[in-house]
């Protein structure tokens, strides 16, 4: 009950702000300041912990949701282990570049569990013209219910934009009543999040960012170090995006990074008509600001599709990369048309091994340039891609002969899967980068160690693996930490 008494305090100030204002376009409107009465009461009641970024107050269960209502730029909102059950609405609430709002359960001792709602009032994470909200550290428990998303920015008529949002360490789970459950939503215009270290483990769609008609437009975004797994549909969607929106703030150009993560639609996949491919990006803006927008996608694990769709599927402007890929029963990677077609398209240095098709780019447009470069693929077909490609020092084989170049390319994630090379294979002449250069991490292979261009596929050596094994959990950082702060994986220690 208190949650819907802010829902509604929430959207009636943000209608009367802009009656007072005459804006009835796109704008933040911060709520009024409490009265004197309920301000005294909190002081009483709920001590708070002045620091030097702002204030820290403790809650739980009972008291977060007066509190949430009160927290100002700088300010961090601790939750106690126990049940949430009221959710988490994040209306008109605005932190700043350098004091964000902080709201984290504990890192120790016990978990903060958010449960979705019965009723299907609302999702368990709402979002609406809020920015530099940072939120850490909850268990989302879908509790098997249909419709109810773990987190949702928009997707109701009052919200406009949504921007510098932090998503780390939640364990999101039981989402997956349904296929249109999701459980990380973006239905508005959404620039600067970071999506990372989280675990979605059973979601109808796992991320899905922008929406269908191609008008909430995803912008700049970096998803590293998540694991996502046993989604029915996508384990992500990246929309396409029409002419991208005028709005305060809004890039009018920029890259979205997806690193490190692991993908894996191994079991529970949706079948027939209701088949996704693990990872799919749309398009960029076709023209004006953000056409010459870029995925960044590199060191991530694609590992399986049962429902035989293939891993990752794309068009626009992408950069694929030092990923690894496993399929035992369809194709890995196919840039072909969507709702445009693919245009500058750079595949480099990723080893795959796939029943089906290793690469397949069809449909360009050949105004652009598409490049597959030194990659190692073992596949049923390794290559199928049109004669306007660029391909240069590519070593292709079946998918049945890959235990002739690789470690254990048959082994399960986490007994003993290892797609290092065998001792002095996937060699040969240094490879030209230049085209490449200009790419994030354009020379760090799959386990952070620099790439030299004489080595073929996601590894820069042979013989024994010195990293991480792919398993079916987060990928740990590399050292020195790539990851910006508030760190939750382990560290792998570069030879």
């Amino acid at each position: 009950m208190k949650r819907i008494t802010i829902i509604l305090s929430q959207c009636f100030q943000t209608i009367w702000g802009r009656v007072e204002s005459r804006d009835w376009g796109l704008k933040s409107l911060q709520s009024p300041l409490p009265s004197l009465f309920p301000i005294l009461l909190l002081l009483l009641l709920i001590p708070p912990f002045p620091t030097a970024g702002g204030t820290i107050y403790q809650g739980n269960p009972g008291n977060y949701l007066t509190l949430l209502a009160q927290l100002q730029p700088g300010d961090t909102l601790m939750l106690d282990a126990g049940t949430y059950a009221e959710g988490l609405p994040l209306y008109n609430m605005n932190g700043s570049a350098n004091d964000p709002i902080v709201i984290t359960g504990p890192t120790g001792g016990g978990t903060a569990v958010f449960l979705a709602d019965p009723c299907i009032c609302y999702n368990t994470i709402e979002i609406q013209d809020s920015s530099y909200i940072e939120i850490r550290n909850l268990d989302l428990d879908g509790q098997q219910l249909s419709g109810v998303d773990a987190v949702k920015a928009g997707g109701n008529p009052f919200a406009n934009w949504a921007h510098h949002i932090t998503l780390e360490n939640l364990t999101i789970h039981d989402h997956d009543n349904g296929q249109q459950t999701v459980a990380i939503s973006t239905k508005i215009p959404a620039w600067d999040w970071v999506i990372r270290a989280n675990i979605i483990d059973g979601a109808g769609t796992g991320l899905y960012l922008g929406d269908s008609t191609g008008d909430a437009s995803f912008i700049n975004g970096l998803i590293e170090h998540n694991l996502v797994m046993n989604t029915l549909g996508y384990n992500m969607q990246i929309k396409q995006q029409n002419p991208r929106p005028t709005l305060p703030g809004i890039p009018t150009s920029g890259k979205t990074i997806i690193r490190h993560n692991v993908f894996s639609k191994a079991s529970n996949a949706a079948v027939g008509g209701d088949a996704r491919p693990n990872l799919l990006v749309g398009h960029w803006p076709l023209t004006g600001a953000g056409s010459n927008d870029l995925y960044e996608i590199y060191g991530n694990f694609f590992y399986e599709n049962e429902s035989f769709e293939r891993l990752f599927q794309g068009e626009g402007n992408v950069a694929l990369y030092n990923n690894l890929f496993v399929s035992t029963n369809s194709d890995a990677i196919s840039f072909q048309a969507h709702n445009d077609q693919p245009r500058t398209i750079n595949v480099f240095n990723n080893t795959i091994v796939a029943a089906g098709t290793g690469i397949n780019i069809s449909g360009i447009d050949t105004n652009f340039t598409q490049r597959v470069v030194g990659n190692a693929i073992f596949a049923g077909t390794p290559l199928n891609i049109a004669a306007e490609v660029q391909t240069a020092g590519n070593i292709t084989d079946l998918s049945t002969n890959a235990a002739t170049y690789l470690t254990n390319p048959f082994a399960l994630p986490g007994s003993g899967l290892d797609l290092f090379p065998l001792p002095g294979q996937l060699t040969g002449s240094p490879l030209n980068t230049v085209p490449f250069q200009t790419f994030t991490d354009w020379s760090q292979d799959f386990n952070y160690n620099p790439h030299d261009g004489t080595h073929r596929g996601a590894y820069a050596g042979s013989g024994t693996n010195p990293g991480w094994l792919p398993q079916l959990s987060r990928k740990p950082m590399g050292t020195p930490p790539i990851l910006d702060q508030h760190i939750y994986l382990p560290q792998v220690s570069n030879p």
